[in-house]
């Protein structure tokens, strides 16, 4: 007789992918289990002990802003925070910070186990349980009942959501080494890796890396260059409202001539260069020997130093990612002032798994030709905790209602990064680790960090991941910020306001709304506070009578919200085109092509794009979209030629609108 246990939802694996999955499931009042080879691993940070970045830090904020934990959590153990880009506009500010290793799987463990409804299993996945045929929507169809244990009991589960990570039949590369292993030290999930490629899912081989890891007790910490965090940091979550714990400084390093000589000499050892490994790797992630091959002009290039935590003195050497041997390893590290009696605590190596072709998949990241199955994080294809953390929430979102019998909730590119991602994935599939960039996103202006709450938090409302407390402090939030743009669109400067705020030059201009000012490049929002304080506010306004100068809690929280009211006044004529252009972006994707259109002769469009579109011939410009490599500026100029054309044709053709 087989063991069997009942649940809502499964979810295997419990990286950042599996956990998003799983608490989403939890909070929307399902029963959910999570199932995890090590208890004691649980989102463990495998490679850089860092979350957010450029772009990525977009996704934090909008899976924090949907009702998702990854942003809350790091929040609790980032010991250096920054914000990234901050030389460029608003649109591409991004948050990151280095965490504590150990104590963000700690934390991580600590939210997942107060969460009623979730529970979490340690076991090893090696099988599907199927229904064929009966009950299905076709012939052949199947559907997932649940899951197979090496222990020999059964999980049950009304939808399925794998998220293997680098897990699935992960075979480690170091120098002329190699074994079967899902993260250094720990077993690889091979037979669960074959119940897949039985199903007949179209699978490819992808590679990632990690570097050596050093003791900070043998570096020589003075000869490197201090790089501190922020002096206010800039938390994840929108409900975090202080960073408590204490904060420490990375360091800056580079190459010498001796580190490029015996990368050189031994590249052919690696085993990205030997022909070992198959899949390929991360472009814009390379490894140490990568950059040294792609780049021999290049005579430098720079690595940080960064801490893994504040009771560990290991130190993570970004940017020295390698699959060659440790000896080597340890000659590289040795050759760089400051690390030549460096002691090495781990050596570096590469990592191949399996991924499952994403264009399998449809929006809700559910297997199309397997019912209640759903796949999240790098087996589709993606690198890095945050592209994980994001799919994971919303595959833990739609399985769950997809149980409760409800239609799936799915973002488009014009809500989210979140959207973005998904829509290349399932579009374009990928050929290596997909990784998130704001070049990717047509509205960058329009989805940035400070107002993902605004975009999404009314979703996460209504799927039951906000809270009431959570919920009231949202729209207290945006009354605020309405009640400040309200404010400033209404008042006008006078002479005492613009000396208040520091403008003295301006005083040709008095009588203006400050709003009207803060769309001058050189005026900012702070100086303009003072002065709005200064001549009087109405005391029973939505931030009260006084601007808080004791609390620098609510300081830091009353100059983030007013930054993003600047952005919407400074930028209200670049908004509202992309309003516009939005718009007609989701008219767009119904637009039909006509089979008479000759894209050759559409001025502008690139011979690339007139290939790629005379190939697929797509029939509407959604379709076109997702054809790899046309762009939005492509499918603009598509757009226009169809009436262009159409207007050059016997008045019987008939034109799409």
């Amino acid at each position: 007789m087989v063991f069997t246990e009942r649940y809502d939802i499964a979810v295997v694996g419990a990286g950042h992918a599996g956990c998003e999955a799983a608490m989403a499931a939890a909070r929307m009042g399902l029963k959910t289990a999570l199932i995890t080879m090590n208890l004691d691993l649980i989102a463990q940070m495998s490679c850089n002990p860092a979350i957010g970045g450029i772009a990525k830090g977009h996704l934090v904020r909008e899976v924090d802003a949907l009702g998702g934990i990854m942003g809350e959590v790091a929040d609790a153990v980032g010991i250096q925070f920054r914000l990234l880009n901050t030389s460029r506009g608003p649109a591409v500010w991004s948050p990151r910070a280095q965490c504590d290793k150990a104590l963000y799987r700690v934390k991580m463990r600590e939210v997942l186990e107060g969460q009623a409804g979730l529970h979490i299993r340690q076991a090893e996945v090696v099988d599907l349980v199927l229904e064929e045929g009966q009950g299905t929507r076709d012939e052949g169809h199947r559907r997932v009942l649940g899951l197979k244990l090496r222990d020999g009991r059964q999980l049950l589960a009304g939808a399925t959501i794998i998220t293997t990570g680098t897990f699935l039949n992960g075979l480690i590369h170091c120098g002329e080494e190699r074994y079967p292993a899902g993260r250094s030290g720990e077993p690889a999930s091979v037979l669960l890796g074959e119940a897949l490629r039985r199903l007949g899912l179209r699978t490819t081989r992808l590679k990632t890396g990690t570097p050596p890891r050093l003791d900070g007790r043998t570096i020589k910490w003075e000869m490197f260059e201090e790089q501190p965090g922020d002096a206010e940091p800039t938390p994840f979550s929108f409900r975090t409202k202080k960073i408590v714990q204490p904060q420490v400084s990375c360091h800056i390093a580079f190459t010498t001539p001796e580190t490029l000589r015996v990368i050189r000499e031994n590249v052919h050892r690696s085993a990205m260069y030997s022909g070992q490994i198959e899949g390929v790797g991360p472009r814009y992630c390379p490894s140490i020997e990568d950059k040294v091959v792609k780049f021999p002009d290049k005579t430098q290039h720079q690595f940080f130093l960064e801490p893994e935590g504040l009771n560990t003195h290991e130190v993570y050497v970004n940017g020295m990612s390698t699959s060659l041997p440790m000896e080597v390893q340890w000659q590289i590290v040795r050759s760089i002032p400051g690390l030549d009696e460096a002691e090495m605590l781990r050596p570096g190596y590469a990592i191949e798994y399996d991924s499952v072709d994403a264009t399998e998949l449809d929006r809700a990241l559910c297997v199309k030709s397997m019912e209640g199955l759903y796949l999240a994080g790098q087996i589709n294809g993606t690198s890095g905790y945050e592209e994980a953390a994001c799919q994971g929430l919303m595959a833990g979102i739609n399985a769950a209602l997809r149980v409760k019998g409800e239609p799936p909730f799915t973002m488009d590119r014009t809500e989210g990064y979140t959207g973005i991602l998904i829509d290349d994935l399932i579009s374009k599939g990928t050929n290596e680790p997909y990784r998130m960039f704001t070049s990717r996103a047509e509205f960058r202006l329009h989805l940035r960090i400070d107002n993902a709450d605004r975009r999404l938090t009314p979703y996460g409302r209504k799927l039951g991941l906000i809270g009431d407390a959570a919920w009231a402090e949202f729209e207290q939030k945006q009354a605020r910020m309405t009640a400040l743009e309200k404010l400033l669109t209404a008042k006008k400067a006078d002479e005492a306001g613009l000396r208040a705020a520091g403008l003295e030059g301006l005083t040709s201009v008095a009588g203006q709304t400050w709003a009207q000012l803060l769309k001058r490049p050189e005026v900012k929002i702070e100086p303009v506070l003072l002065a709005v304080q200064w001549t009087g506010r109405p005391g029973s306004g939505a931030f009260g009578a006084e601007l808080p100068e004791q609390d620098p809690v609510e300081r830091a929280v009353f100059r983030n919200e007013a930054r993003a009211v600047e952005t919407e006044i400074k930028f209200a004529g670049y908004l509202d085109q992309q309003r516009k252009s939005i718009e007609k972006l989701k008219a767009a994707e119904g637009v039909q092509i006509p089979a008479w259109l000759e894209y050759r002769i559409i001025s502008g469009l690139s011979r690339e794009m007139q290939e790629k579109l005379e190939r697929v011939r797509p029939g509407t410009i959604g379709q076109a979209s997702r054809i790899p490599g046309v762009t939005p500026a492509a499918l603009s100029l598509v757009h226009v030629s169809i009436r262009v054309q159409g207007a050059r044709r016997p008045k019987e053709a008939s034109l799409p609108g």
